[in-house]
């Protein structure tokens, strides 16, 4: 059986995730609370679903505590399970929920005396809540997403190979601000910049003439080899805490030209010994803007 459990900060897209593993055939639960989940989860396996996606979070009063333990359980007897953190920058998510006016799950639960905490409040103490099982699977920040590409990075994670780890190269813009996703930051601003080359400023890293400018130049190559080294020397240690996932991210200015080329070149390296995903943020928010 494969189970998914989405989980994350309210308003970063769990809904989203949640359909979009409906659509794919999961059997879809939203809003369970915790001390329900093995039970729940043995009585469909025994009723003959092969794939669960249950969707938990602070909604129900539940402590999410607990879900470390009912992991541990499951997983001896499912041959899959994956825990999907979403979360999302506060001003993101004020955002949010200003567009759709609605109120924010814990809202009302908070209310003291007749008056409820403001939304800023309640964002902040459902991290907070949160926070404690935020480690025990791969986070996706979902700040600067569309819906579709966040959907597109949800079946991508859901149906990665299972792997002893999970490496995500992921570039980005620092003029957006650094990714909550990330394990690891490296900054490539310190490169020359082909955004200032006229004929290489529409394009990205992905092109040939971007990816041959910068091979060329020395440090470029030399910040590839540290990030690269790091990563060699430290891998062995993330296994020996098991995680599943390690999202490296490296940002530039823009998120268009060096990040991206960064990211490509030591993907390519680490796909011969390990299982990795790729993302570019920047990118991804350009080609969907644009389509």
């Amino acid at each position: 059986m494969r189970l998914v459990l989405i989980t994350g900060i309210s308003g970063s897209g769990k809904s989203i995730a949640l359909n979009v593993l409906e659509d794919d055939g999961f059997f879809c639960i939203d809003n369970l609370p915790v001390r329900f989940l093995d039970d729940v989860i043995g009585a469909l396996a025994e009723a003959g679903h092969e794939r669960i996606a249950v969707a938990i979070d602070a909604r129900s009063g539940d402590s999410v505590e607990g879900l470390r333990e009912s992991m541990g359980h499951l997983a001896r007897r499912c041959h899959d399970i994956k825990l999907l953190f979403l979360n999302a920058r506060t001003e993101a998510l004020v955002q949010r929920y200003s567009e759709t006016r609605r109120r924010h799950p814990l809202s009302l639960r908070l209310s003291r005396e007749g008056e409820a905490p403001t939304l800023i409040e309640a964002i902040a103490l459902e991290r907070e809540l949160m926070s404690v099982i935020e480690d025990l699977g791969v986070s996706i920040d979902t700040s600067d997403l569309p819906p579709n590409v966040l959907r597109g990075w949800v079946r991508d994670v859901i149906g990665a190979e299972r792997a002893p780890i999970t490496l995500l190269f992921e570039s980005f813009a620092f003029k957006h601000g650094v990714p909550l996703d990330a394990d690891l930051v490296f900054d490539a601003r310190c490169l020359p910049n082909p955004y200032y080359t006229p004929e290489l400023k529409p394009m990205t890293g992905l092109d040939p003439p971007v990816a041959e400018y910068l091979r060329a130049i020395p440090s470029v190559q030399r910040l590839i080899e540290h990030i690269s080294g790091f990563l060699h020397a430290w891998l062995p240690h993330y296994l020996h805490e098991n995680r599943s996932y390690l999202t490296v991210a490296i940002g530039c200015t823009g998120g268009q030209h060096r990040s991206v080329y960064c990211v490509e070149e030591l993907a390519r390296e680490f796909r011969r010994i390990e299982h990795v995903l790729v993302r570019h943020r920047s990118l991804a928010s350009r080609m969907a803007g644009g389509s």
